[in-house]
């Protein structure tokens, strides 16, 4: 069994026709997304948890769903569910959450054989205007990681999967050496990791390029800090842990990034669901 695109598509489709749109303002919204997150979970074979907390004086959630929950070891899989001002959000981050939907569906009907416990965490409050602050909900869960810090295997984060193209000069490049490395053409999706978890990266990469007909490049050059720290996955560095960002560059290669062009008929499904079987791949390869 394989990711399936139509699946997918009706995530994006459901999450992308919310109105008012899924920011952290309209918390009816929010609730919405996060019901149907937790619906889709409950389908399926794992423990299925809320992680609920307040920011501002309002009340928001993560959701977890967990496979293996009895094992102490633990690998993290998240993706944030809300978005930008009042937007759309298919590529940022309905893609990402259609994905960690679907990785969460391949682990129920294939069961691999593994000898840790994989979280599946849907997030709330990536977003500005709390991007970057405590009280994402990101960083509430890598908070609550921290006394098992030593059983953490690390976090992948799906951030934005759903933008390709295959027009030459599709793809922004934003340090000259590096265009001699990456190509101008925006068909690949990148591992963003820090240069000293480099070999957590290139693990993560080696192992969804086996799976992945996408070319797959690792970024762990400290002078892109500031792109490559842009997710959930920054918190989890900020605690200490192993962390990467499965991303396709973002504003370098969408131009309606947390703008209202955002809409799902811009994403192709059929190269998520090729990122979607590599990542599958990875999460069950540790």
């Amino acid at each position: 069994m394989t990711a399936e695109k139509d699946r997918m598509y009706s995530d994006v489709e459901f999450l992308t026709n919310l109105y008012p749109p899924r920011n952290h303002r309209n918390i009816e919204s929010l609730e919405e997304a996060a019901s149907y997150i937790e619906g889709e979970f409950r389908k399926l074979g794992c423990l299925v948890e809320n992680q609920h907390f307040t920011a501002d004086g309002r009340d928001y959630r993560n959701v977890i769903a967990s496979f293996n929950p009895g094992m102490k070891k633990r690998l993290i899989v998240g993706a944030h569910y809300d978005v930008c001002n009042e937007t759309p959000g298919a590529d940022d981050n309905a893609s990402a959450v259609a994905g960690l939907l679907e990785c969460a569906r391949l682990i129920d009907a294939q069961k691999p054989d593994i000898d840790y416990r994989t979280d599946f965490v849907a997030y709330c409050l990536e977003e500005p205007p709390w991007f970057g602050t405590p009280d994402m909900g990101s960083a509430v869960h890598a908070r609550s990681l921290l006394p098992i810090r030593n059983d953490i295997i690390g976090m992948v984060c799906l951030e934005m999967i759903g933008c390709f193209s295959d027009e030459p000069g599709s793809q922004d490049i934003p340090l000259k050496d590096l265009r001699k490395v990456f190509p101008d053409t925006g068909n690949f999706i990148i591992v963003a990791g820090r240069s000293h978890q480099k070999k957590f990266a290139e693990t993560v990469t080696g192992l969804i390029s086996e799976k992945c007909s996408v070319p797959v490049f690792t970024v762990t050059d400290p002078r892109l800090n500031s792109l490559l720290e842009l997710s959930d996955h920054q918190n989890y560095w900020n605690y200490g842990f192993n962390a990467v960002m499965i991303n396709d560059t973002s504003m370098l290669r969408n131009k309606n990034y947390h703008g209202e062009g955002d809409t799902i008929e811009k994403l192709d499904f059929g190269r998520m669901a090729q990122v979607v079987n590599g990542c599958y791949n990875a999460i069950t390869s540790f």
